[in-house]
């Protein structure tokens, strides 16, 4: 799926490891700041540079709903050396998405990012082995357990790739459980985007489940394979990197759970 985000905020939500490529070709600019602070405004918390607000590629203003979100900007700012390099900046970058790409068209990327409601990681079961089968089912299917329970939302699980048609009704009960807010569905978007399940995410965004528990569940079938096979160097380095923004989009959630 196309990433709406990506259209609107210059491509600032990136596959990870393609936005490295990119940064590593392109010279950094150097650092031109003493200080970055968090300063109350009526929109929010705004971060500034030396006093003097940013702007994002957009150029609207870089503010957070929360002095939590704000401070983290600030401290990515702060935290820079004598170059300023974007691929440190998670938060900031998931900033500029939010506020150029999500802020405004809030149903249009919510509905996009719904989509992985029909098609979701955690329907999709191994047949074998048996230690694979085991593992999925111990860390998906308290998810859909939770899903159905909680929303009313009872998908359909098949066995191998082949795509299953899921009911209407469980895709819009799930849809109506996300978050309302810009922040939250953009956070939402790439948690989804980055593990393959909105389930996840939505778990995730309602506390059912935390960072770590996602995150893992994710990567069942992955770290299986790992275990018989060894760990690939290159799809380790692209994890890592991936890790980075879920944790961003991860503490995000956290700090708006409820909004």
């Amino acid at each position: 799926m196309r990433d709406l985000i990506d259209d609107v905020a210059g491509k600032s939500q990136l596959e990870p490891e393609e936005a490295v490529r990119r940064t590593s070709r392109a010279a950094l600019p150097k650092r031109f700041y003493k200080s970055a602070e968090v300063t109350e405004t009526a929109d929010g918390f705004a971060v500034t540079l030396d006093g003097r607000p940013i702007k994002t590629p957009s150029r609207n203003a870089l503010a957070a709903p929360t002095r939590e979100l704000a401070d983290v900007i600030a401290a990515e700012w702060q935290a820079q050396g004598e170059q300023i390099d974007p691929m440190t900046m998670p938060m900031t970058r998931l900033a500029h998405s939010v506020l150029d790409g999500v802020v405004g068209r809030i149903d249009e990327v919510a509905t996009d990012v719904a989509k992985y409601f029909g098609s979701d990681l955690l329907f999709y079961r191994a047949g074998h082995p048996e230690g694979l089968v085991a593992m999925e089912a111990q860390h998906w299917d308290p998810v859909l357990y939770w899903a159905a329970n909680e929303f009313g939302a009872h998908f359909i699980l098949a066995e191998g790739i082949m795509h299953v048609a899921q009911p209407e009704p469980a895709i819009a009960a799930a849809r109506a459980a996300m978050p309302q807010d810009a922040w939250s569905v953009g956070a939402f978007h790439v948690v989804t985007t980055i593990t393959g399940s909105a389930l996840l995410a939505l778990a995730l965004a309602k506390g059912e489940r935390d960072a770590d528990q996602v995150w893992a569940a994710a990567h069942v079938d992955e770290d299986w394979n790992s275990e018989q096979w060894g760990l690939d160097e290159e799809a380790a380095a692209r994890r890592a990197a991936r890790l980075i923004e879920f944790k961003a989009a991860a503490q995000v959630l956290a700090a708006l759970r409820g909004s």
